[in-house]
């Protein structure tokens, strides 16, 4: 694979990403999926144009610039385990501060959750990922990659944020956001067993990226 190439299958992979997403195109693919469709179906799209863009950073022309080490990947094992507690924590949770909340209207600012932490647990996962992933993948081609996820996270947050309010309007996302930030730091749960659960998820996701990722991305994670 040529730089070229590879630059292309990034370039499709934002794409992807970007064009549902649209107020005008995610309206119309919403009224003929349904929410929960759209959702199910842009889920699969990201994760197989993910699998893709990995697989790409791969085959592309390889350029070292630093070298494995043992406790590189000690670190990402460790920080991974947070990444799937973040994203167990608040996927399908109300959210109206980001873009993948379920339920919005149900939202309780004084139990917002992990919103009380972060107002976009899914990106801080992202960033997390590509920062812990940048350390055992030494080469350009995959510090590039990861290195634009990252940047992709971090100025999406901004970009998110900016929307939000315009939609909401300042004064409410304002009001809203004093709300969560005066609720405790750690909120008492509902329901025990909700927390439970997704402490199960977490560790189900976990497991799965252990076991899959040898076959889904061709390196185990001891590699």
């Amino acid at each position: 694979m040529t730089w070229l190439q590879y630059a292309a299958v990034i370039l499709a992979f934002f794409i992807s990403h970007s064009v549902p997403v649209r107020p005008k195109i995610r309206a119309v693919l919403v009224a003929r999926l349904g929410e929960r469709g759209f959702t199910t179906a842009y889920s699969a799209l990201s994760l197989v144009m993910l699998a893709a863009v990995i697989a790409a950073a791969g085959h592309a022309p390889f350029v070292l610039l630093w070298s494995q080490a043992a406790w590189q990947h000690h670190v990402v094992m460790a920080g991974m385990l947070g990444v799937c507690v973040l994203l167990a924590f608040s996927v399908g949770r109300p959210n109206p501060f980001s873009f993948g909340g379920a339920r919005n209207d149900q939202f309780d600012p004084a139990r917002p959750g992990i919103v009380r932490w972060t107002r976009h647990p899914v990106l801080m996962a992202l960033l997390a990922w590509s920062m812990l992933h940048l350390l055992p993948n030494g080469n350009l081609a995959h510090v590039i990659l990861f290195g634009i996820f990252a940047g992709f996270a971090a100025m999406g947050t901004k970009l998110v944020d900016r929307r939000k309010r315009r939609l909401m309007g300042d004064d409410q996302w304002q009001a809203l956001l004093a709300q969560v930030r005066a609720s405790p730091l750690v909120p008492a749960p509902a329901r025990g067993t909700k927390v439970l659960i997704r402490a199960g998820v977490a560790l189900i996701i976990y497991t799965a990226l252990v076991v899959l990722h040898p076959m889904v991305i061709g390196v185990p994670v001891w590699g």
